[in-house]
């Protein structure tokens, strides 16, 4: 199984999981979009993603909560590359507070970001590659997908809502050779992770080192993080699959944080 030439486009590539998952599909020789807020550091990274090798990378300037904005770049690359094989919505971030005291509005722009966007990209991608007769579609979801956690309503809720989203993909996408997925990781050490350490300290009362190694890792079966290369590896799993035998399944990446 291998992504040569394949066109994959991965929303917040710039740096984090999605650059991870971008340098594995490179060294496959993947042609790659790196889509993000700041063209600038999309840029950068696909200039540092093509002198890797042996793939090559593109940079489109991307904020997934605007349609016109997603339906822009996604011609952009269909312009230059012709077609869009794989999608990786990765695109999110995390905003934590107590249900009684989230604001509306930060509840909406986490949504939107991890819904709206997993949506609007899919809605983008997918006449493309009906029309190619094949496509994968990937979600990052967490094992918040499977799980909740307190302080985190809104991202479960997103989380959860990611795997509805693929299994309807799922279907309609059966008779276009179509595939959609979705990845839940455990926690990863990104800088996603790093701001609620401190955050969640605040607002449960405890240390620092008690979230990492209480909240965060103690239902681990190594007291380890999740690494960005084991993620990597499972999105290469899902995007190089030669059939649909593992269409509208997810897969938990949590050293034993979840299990079913």
């Amino acid at each position: 199984m291998n992504l040569k030439d394949k066109v994959c486009i991965i929303t917040g590539a710039a740096s984090g999981i999605g650059y991870g998952i971008a340098t594995r599909f490179v060294a496959d020789g993947a042609k790659i979009v790196i889509a993000d807020l700041k063209l600038g550091l999309a840029q950068q990274a696909a200039d540092a993603l093509t002198a890797q090798g042996p793939g090559v990378a593109m940079a489109v300037e991307m904020n997934v909560t605007d349609e016109a904005q997603v339906n822009a770049g996604v011609a952009q690359v269909v312009e230059k590359w012709g077609r869009i094989d794989v999608l990786i919505s990765n695109a999110g971030i995390q905003i934590v507070h107590r249900l009684e005291d989230f604001p509306f509005n930060e509840w909406k722009k986490l949504l939107a970001i991890h819904l709206d966007g997993a949506f609007l990209t899919s809605k983008a991608c997918l006449p493309h590659m009906y029309k190619a007769g094949s496509g994968s579609i990937i979600f990052m979801g967490s094992v918040h997908s499977k799980e909740a956690s307190p302080l985190k309503s809104a991202y479960v809720t997103a989380k959860h809502g990611l795997l509805g989203l693929a299994r309807v993909i799922s279907k309609e996408g059966a008779e276009h050779g179509v595939r959609a997925n979705v990845i839940c990781p455990g926690f990863v050490n990104t800088p996603l992770v790093e701001k609620q350490i401190p955050e969640q300290a605040k607002d449960l009362g405890i240390s620092t080192t008690e979230v990492i190694n209480h909240v965060m890792l103690g239902e681990t079966v190594d007291h380890a993080f999740t690494t960005i290369e084991d993620v990597a590896e499972v999105a290469h799993l899902f995007a190089a699959f030669p059939s649909n035998a593992l269409t509208g399944q997810s897969l938990v990446v949590s050293h034993g944080w979840y299990m079913n």
